[in-house]
């Protein structure tokens, strides 16, 4: 994340995996959010800068792509999950 340093980062990334969490009907605790959102952060950024050429930066905008890329990461671990329970 461009622009922000790592308590930043790390406060983004835990906003992002709660956001993610209520919008995928999802309960985890803290860490898991954290870790989700650090993980949907790169995973974003991945879908902005390198397939839609979107480059961003600061607070609002990397809370924006963290999020969308968490969302696509549980979207994901849920379709892989439901496989495995079938």
């Amino acid at each position: 994340m461009e622009g922000v340093g790592w308590i930043a980062t790390i406060i983004i990334g835990i906003l992002a995996g709660w956001i993610a969490e209520k919008v995928t009907s999802r309960n985890h605790g803290l860490f898991m959010n954290l870790i989700c959102g650090l993980i949907g952060a790169v995973v974003g950024r991945f879908i902005a800068m390198s397939v839609l050429g979107i480059s961003y930066s600061g607070w609002i905008e990397s809370l924006i792509v963290s999020t969308i890329g968490a969302i696509i990461l549980l979207f994901i671990v849920g379709m892989i999950r439901g496989r495995r329970a079938a």
